[in-house]
């Protein structure tokens, strides 16, 4: 084999060198932008903007403490991603789910979290088994204190923790994709499931800390598709009897 000399490789690096360096410098990322897009998600998930609200940017601008050029930059972003309805001449509004919308949601997220319990049970030991009783106590917590904000929060924090107990990453971030969502659709049903779901999450986790993956997989089968028909049968009674609905800035 013949060697390469020291000058020809020399030649060789400085030309790769040369050509790396006339790449693009990478654009750096834009925190507040992403900041604010984060927050008012946060506003619409939690109810504090509420669907078909009308989201006026110089409102959102003063409350959030920034210019307008990161609320519409962010609002452009909550478009794209479901959020929130830009329409001509009008503005932006959030976005008021169909209920085509949060079936195929929820029942999407039934499949990964069923098999999210499944493997959770399998791989149970008892640290994690005792996360999810602190994360139980604090539902429960939330229900007799009639806490919807709570109940949500610890609801979204049990269901992540049998999440990370699968070991499974791709499944992880797949259901990291809805959960958002999730809690959006979950909110206005906190309270219609309260106890109820708190005493499904128990019989889970003592089924998952006994290592019954099967069983584990079809709990959190019915769990789920509870909780999606519960959902309906909310939007059916609101359908027919709306709530009075104020648009700010209409």
């Amino acid at each position: 084999m013949t060697e390469m000399s020291p000058v020809a490789g020399s030649g060789r690096r400085r030309a790769a060198e040369s050509s790396r360096s006339r790449r693009k410098p990478l654009e750096r990322p834009a925190p507040l932008r992403q900041v604010v897009t984060d927050e008012i998600a946060d506003m619409i998930i939690t109810g504090e903007l509420q669907p078909g609200e009308h989201l006026v940017e110089q409102e959102l601008a003063a409350q959030l403490g920034v210019s307008r050029q990161p609320v519409r930059e962010a609002l452009q972003r909550l478009h794209s991603e479901g959020w929130v309805d830009l329409r001509p001449g009008l503005g932006a509004f959030v976005h008021t789910p169909t209920a085509e919308e949060a079936d195929q949601l929820l029942a999407a997220r039934t499949l990964l979290e069923a098999e999210s319990a499944r493997l959770a049970a399998a791989n149970a030991t008892a640290p994690l088994v005792e996360q999810l009783w602190e994360l139980q106590s604090v539902g429960e917590a939330a229900v007799a204190e009639d806490d919807e904000a709570g109940m949500v929060a610890a609801n979204a924090a049990l269901h992540t923790q049998i999440m990370t107990m699968s070991g499974n990453k791709v499944l992880s971030e797949l259901i990291a994709l809805v959960d958002s969502r999730v809690r959006w659709y979950y909110r206005p049903i906190a309270r219609s499931r309260g106890r109820e779901a708190w005493d499904e999450h128990r019989e889970l986790i003592e089924v998952i800390a006994g290592g019954n993956a099967k069983k584990a997989g079809e709990l959190m089968r019915r769990h789920t598709e509870r909780t999606r028909k519960t959902y309906h049968t909310r939007a059916a009674e609101l359908e027919q009897s709306p709530e009075p609905r104020v648009e700010k800035g209409a």
